[in-house]
């Protein structure tokens, strides 16, 4: 595969740069500390879609500009130099729901939700894991219950980030625990203005409060409202899945990249002259350019099956398992370098606006959001590698009939 860019694709690149000098907004990092970081990221979101550079892979009728996956990570990368992070911002909207609603949605449903999705005048948020479920999306216990065109739904989730500032949710739910527990799940949208839905902020290490759990107390969602079949929510929740890992699996989203800690070790200066010098600064920062090149490659082969049309597969997992444990050993390792400055957290005192303290906090949430990484291995493991998979001893027994920690 040859990375360099086409005439065409180089032509592209120049037309992008060129939009976004004079549209991205200024002062945009300023403006997240009193705006905050959704109000701008929609801002620049709906910019975007107005001018016709939002979701360019989407499909013309749901506003995008059906360009190759090429063009769109060309469009990213030069967003990324100019331009607030919108793209992470909207992950779950853009890089997750959206793509998921192609798949599974019908023509109303798509006629009413990915448009808007695409300029985020809806944003959305995930509604998976819950308190006792662990890993194991399968294991979740919030019912939903028929009730003429309704369905009534009790339960809660956790960790669904931006929850309790989004418009819509998607929803997984269990509506028959008589049938083992992958077949009996149906998947939802919800409008997170429903009365019954309350989402709490849960506080971080970092200060900040962007995770919640979101609780549902006889909560009426309309049947028009479900997605996919009755008892397809697997197969609906996969799709999102494998949309997810392929969103934060990219390099792009690292905070703390090899490019950063290069710069630092050139810059800071040791006993013997610049750190940059020294051999086992070099042999570390050799290990970790090694791995950033190898999830490069591994996100281009996902990106020419995209460009084939093809559905994210399981070794979309590969940037994750890799990218998590990576970025929290390359903060700590920034820290270390910087020394004694590397225990400051706020104030012009603390180098490069504590890049590598705020990564370290924020990487060990990385390690488990999307799949822990130990669901990583075993899914690259057996959907990749063709190994054995774990027994799993409830595979087929009701879910009303698995064993839980008060039987």
């Amino acid at each position: 595969m040859d990375f360099n860019d086409t005439p065409e694709e180089a032509e592209f690149r120049a037309e992008a740069r060129a939009w976004l000098e004079a549209n991205a907004p200024a002062n945009w990092q300023k403006r997240m500390q009193t705006e905050g970081m959704q109000a701008v990221c929609r801002e620049w979101q709906a910019t975007k879609y107005d001018a016709g550079w939002a979701c360019l892979g989407w499909p013309e009728e749901y506003g995008g500009r059906a360009l190759s996956s090429n063009k769109s990570a060309i469009f990213s990368e030069e967003e990324s130099k100019l331009a607030p992070p919108s793209a992470a911002m909207l992950v779950v909207g853009v890089g997750m729901t959206g793509p998921m609603l192609m798949v599974h949605a019908n023509d109303d449903q798509k006629e009413r939700f990915l448009k808007k999705t695409a300029r985020a005048d809806i944003v959305w948020c995930q509604l998976f894991s819950e308190p006792a479920g662990g890993s194991d999306l399968a294991a979740l216990r919030t019912r939903a219950v028929k009730d003429g065109d309704e369905w009534v739904v009790n339960g809660s989730k956790i960790w669904s980030s931006g929850a309790h500032e989004s418009d819509w949710g998607i929803l997984v739910t269990r509506t028959d625990p008589d049938v083992p527990k992958h077949k009996g799940l149906t998947f939802f949208l919800l409008d997170m203005k429903t009365p019954g839905v309350e989402a709490k902020p849960i506080k971080q290490v970092s200060g900040q409060a962007h995770f919640n759990e979101v609780f549902f107390d006889n909560v009426r969602i309309p049947d028009a409202n479900r997605l996919g079949a009755v008892g397809d929510g697997w197969k609906v929740s996969l799709t999102t899945l494998m949309n997810e890992r392929m969103a934060v699996g990219s390099s792009a989203q690292l905070a703390v990249g090899f490019e950063t800690l290069f710069d630092l070790a050139r810059d800071l200066e040791g006993e013997d002259g610049p750190l940059i010098k020294d051999g086992a600064v070099r042999a570390q920062l050799a290990e970790w350019y090694a791995r950033s090149s190898g999830i490069k490659y591994a996100n281009a082969r996902t990106m020419s099956a995209l460009s084939r049309g093809d559905t994210p597969g399981p070794e979309a997992s590969i940037g994750k398992l890799v990218n998590g444990p990576m970025r929290q050993s390359m903060s700590e390792y920034g820290m270390n370098l910087i020394d004694m400055a590397g225990g400051l957290m706020e104030g012009d005192e603390a180098p490069m606006k504590a890049l590598f303290q705020h990564g370290l906090l924020g990487s060990i949430a990385g390690r488990i959001a999307g799949g822990t990484d130990e669901i990583m291995r075993n899914i690259l493991a057996e959907r990749v590698l063709g190994l054995p998979g774990d027994v799993r001893v409830d595979k087929d027994v009701p879910f009303k009939d698995i064993p839980t920690g008060s039987n």
